[in-house]
């Protein structure tokens, strides 16, 4: 329930519940790897708990502690990475989605600052933030201001069309607000902050997009790792992965380390698949000691000459 200083009362509905399963499974030599898998997102706790809901956590859970225990250390080097579609946005919230918020670049101290109207990505990246869409984990009907959420493009073809704004965000700057102005609670002060942020759906087959890579790795699901938010650099966990050799998927690998900055990565996407989706079941941002519930989605991205962390060595790559 919110009332603003100009006298609306609005109220909105936001639930919110997630199952988390985790399965561990150990081999005839005692080794053990542990796959987890969530479910969730706008919903109840009925929903949650719903049969097929919870089967498909579980199945997913099982087939990654099935597929790390079969997995070989990743390759280290240069390489072209693959990343599947749904949750391995959160890089694009992470590393990217934070650096066009409104209050870093009011202060100068994004990388995105001053480049509205640039072209810092390939024509294919058109990046979003919508909290109006149905359904999802991050939408709101109105941000904590009580403004109306909306859907705004802030990567049209490549070109950075614009920021997430705050109703004093976008005041200072001369610009309207987005809807994003959001806090944790009464307590905390509103500033700009990420809804559900997306790729938009480009023009390739996830398929052709695997085919088109001779010496790579496929991310299938994405874990933690540490981000500057500000200069978008990263060095993210990859908790499943496979080979890609010849254009075809081979064996799994784990302990993938990703690591880059957003502005690079986001220069380095060379095709976008046209399979989007928005995960629904996780999706908690911290910024400034607040957290609040967001989601993140894209299609299969293929990103050039990214640099992987992992335990053996591949052969040098000239980009």
């Amino acid at each position: 329930h919110i009332i603003t200083a100009d006298g609306q009362s609005m109220v909105d509905h936001r639930p919110s519940a997630s199952l988390n399963v985790r399965i561990t499974l150990t081999d005839k030599d005692g080794n053990s790897e542990t796959g987890s898998a969530l479910a969730g997102g706008p919903v109840t706790c009925k929903d949650v708990f719903d049969e097929a809901t919870y089967k498909k956590a579980t199945e997913k859970a099982l087939k990654q502690a099935q597929m790390l225990l079969i997995a070989e250390d990743a390759p280290a080097g240069v390489m072209d990475v693959v990343l599947n579609h749904g949750w391995p946005a959160v890089i694009l919230h992470e590393a990217i989605g934070h650096g066009l918020e409104g209050d870093f670049n009011r202060r100068g101290i994004s990388v995105y600052s001053g480049k509205i109207g640039q072209q810092i990505a390939c024509p294919e990246v058109t990046v979003v933030d919508q909290g109006n869409i149905p359904g999802e984990r991050g939408s709101l009907s109105f941000d904590d201001e009580g403004v109306p959420t909306q859907e705004n493009i802030l990567i049209e073809n490549g070109v950075l069309k614009g920021y997430m704004q705050d109703r004093q965000n976008a005041q200072l700057m001369g610009v309207d607000p987005t809807g994003n102005g959001r806090r944790e609670s009464y307590a905390h002060t509103p500033m700009p902050r990420m809804t559900n942020t997306y790729f938009r759906n480009g023009p390739h087959d996830p398929a052709d997009i695997i085919a088109s890579v001779q010496d790579g790795l496929y991310i299938e699901d994405m874990g933690g790792g540490q981000v500057d938010i500000t200069s978008g650099k990263f060095n993210m966990n990859a908790t499943l992965a496979y080979r890609i050799r010849n254009g075809k998927l081979c064996e799994p690998v784990k302990g993938a380390t990703l690591v880059g900055d957003g502005l690079t990565v986001i220069k380095s996407i060379v095709m976008v698949g046209n399979d989007l989706a928005i995960e629904k079941s996780a999706g908690m941002c911290g910024k400034n000691g607040q957290s609040v519930v967001v989601s993140c989605g894209q299609p299969t991205v293929r990103v050039a000459n990214m640099t992987v962390g992992g335990s053996k060595k591949s052969k040098p790559k000239t980009p």
